[in-house]
C-alpha cells in the first residue's frame, strides 16, 4: 500500500496539471517584471549657453633688450693704461670709462703741428715771392711767365697748409680715442681685458646699456596677427598700453607696455611675424638680454564659450549634447574660434540660450534620456588667463 501523502499528491497532479503550471509561470513573470524595471535617467550638469564681452589674452615667449645696448670698442691701438669703471655699474653721458697709452699719439700730433707750421712759413716766403714777381711784372722787368710760376708756388704753398692741417686734426682725433667715454647713460656691462691688456683697432673693450626702458621682442602667428588687426588694435596701439610682462619668476611686472611696432613680412620658416612693445623701467628692474612672456589683451563683444569638458572630438570635428525642454539629448557639431583655458570660443555652431551637457558626455547616445541639473556659468570670465 502507497504511503496517504504521497498518493493525495499523485492524485492532484493527474487531475489538475494545468492549474500547476500555471502557478509556476505567474511567479517566473512576476520575477522578471521586476528585473526588466527601466532605470531612472541619469542625473548630469548643464549649462545653458549665453553671450557676453570677454577679454581675452595671448601670452608669447619675449627676447627682452635695453633701448640701446651699445659696443664700446677701441679706435686706435696701443696698451690699455687705466679702467675707471666697473662692471654693471652706472654712468653717464662723457664719462671717461677707459684710457690707452696715448705718448705716440702725442708725437704725432707734434709731428703734425710742426708739419703745419712749416707749410704755413713757406706759403708766406711764397707769398712774398709773389708780390715781388707781380711789382717788377707791372714794371716791364720781366715777363708774365715769371708771375704765373710765382701764383703757382704760392697755390701750392696752400694745400700744403690745408694737408697739414687735415694732418694735425687726424692726429688729434686719434689722440683723443685714446680716453674711451660713454656715449649716453647706462649700465656698464662685462668688461673682458684688464689693465694692461695689447689693444687693437676695432678690440671690444665692453658694452654699455640704457635701460630706462625696454624692448620686448615676440613672434606671433598668423591668425593671431589677423586677429589682432582686425580687433582694430594696431592702429591704437601706440597710444593704449594694452601689454603686460611676466617675468621669469611668474611676476607681472608692475608697468604697462604698448605694441609699438610689427615687423613687415612674416618668417617664411614659422609663418609668425615679430611684435615690439616697449616696457618704461624706472626702477631699473628689467636688464638686457633677460627672458619673460609678453601678454595681450583684447575684448571680444558678445561671445559665446562652451566648458572644454562639454565638448567631444570625432574625426577632427568638435561636438556637444544639446539637451531640449524634455530633457532629450542630440549631438550637435560646432567650429571653435580659439581655445582660452578651460573653455572654447565658439565661432560658429552654437547661439546663446541653447543648453549644453557639461559633464559624462562620454556615456551619452544620440536621443539618450537625461535629468537636467541646471548650473550657472558665472565664474567664466574669474578662469580665463
Amino acid at each position: 500500500m502507497f504511503p496517504l501523502r504521497s498518493f493525495r499528491y499523485t492524485v492532484l497532479t493527474l487531475l489538475f496539471p494545468p492549474l500547476l503550471g500555471l502557478g509556476l509561470s505567474g511567479c517566473g513573470a512576476n520575477s522578471q517584471a521586476e528585473n526588466t524595471k527601466p532605470e531612472a535617467p541619469p542625473t548630469l550638469p548643464v549649462a545653458q549657453l549665453v553671450a557676453r564681452d570677454t577679454v581675452l589674452s595671448h601670452e608669447y615667449v619675449a627676447d627682452i633688450q635695453a633701448v640701446r645696448n651699445v659696443e664700446i670698442r677701441a679706435r686706435v691701438e696701443g696698451f690699455l693704461e687705466q679702467i675707471y669703471v666697473d662692471e654693471g655699474k652706472p654712468v653717464r653721458k662723457g664719462q671717461l670709462l677707459f684710457r690707452i697709452n696715448d705718448a705716440p699719439y702725442k708725437t704725432q700730433l707734434s709731428q703734425a703741428r710742426a708739419v703745419l707750421g712749416s707749410a704755413k712759413a713757406q706759403a708766406q716766403v711764397a707769398k712774398l715771392e709773389l708780390s715781388r714777381v707781380q711789382l717788377l711784372t707791372a714794371k716791364n722787368i720781366i715777363s708774365k711767365t715769371e708771375l704765373d710760376v710765382a701764383q703757382a708756388k704760392y697755390c701750392a704753398a696752400q694745400a700744403q697748409i690745408d694737408e697739414a692741417r687735415s694732418a694735425e686734426t687726424a692726429a688729434a682725433l686719434s689722440l683723443s680715442y685714446t680716453q674711451v667715454r660713454a656715449p649716453f647713460d647706462g649700465v656698464i656691462n662685462r668688461i673682458p681685458l684688464k689693465m694692461g691688456s695689447v689693444i687693437e683697432d676695432g678690440t671690444l673693450l665692453t658694452t654699455v646699456s640704457d635701460t630706462r626702458a625696454v624692448y620686448a621682442y615676440f613672434n606671433v602667428s598668423e591668425a593671431e596677427y589677423l586677429e589682432y588687426t582686425r580687433n582694430g588694435q594696431q592702429d591704437s596701439a601706440r597710444s593704449t598700453n594694452n601689454a603686460r610682462l611676466v617675468l621669469a619668476d611668474g611676476s607681472t611686472y608692475n608697468v604697462k607696455g604698448k605694441i609699438e611696432t610689427v615687423e613687415g613680412q612674416f618668417q617664411a620658416n614659422t609663418g609668425s611675424i615679430a611684435f615690439r612693445a616697449r616696457f618704461d623701467n624706472p626702477d631699473k628692474l628689467l636688464r638686457h638680454g633677460a627672458s619673460g612672456k609678453v601678454r595681450i589683451t583684447n575684448t571680444v563683444s558678445d561671445a559665446v564659450l562652451v566648458p572644454q569638458k562639454a565638448v567631444f572630438e570625432i574625426q577632427d570635428k568638435n561636438y556637444v549634447f544639446l539637451v531640449d525642454n524634455a530633457g532629450k539629448v542630440q549631438q550637435h557639431e560646432f567650429k571653435p574660434k580659439t581655445r582660452l583655458a578651460t573653455y572654447y570660443l565658439v565661432a560658429s555652431g552654437l547661439k546663446p540660450g541653447q543648453r549644453v551637457v557639461c559633464e559624462g558626455t562620454q556615456d551619452l547616445r544620440n536621443g539618450a534620456q537625461i535629468t537636467p541639473r541646471m548650473v550657472t556659468l558665472s565664474s567664466l570670465v574669474s578662469v580665463l588667463p
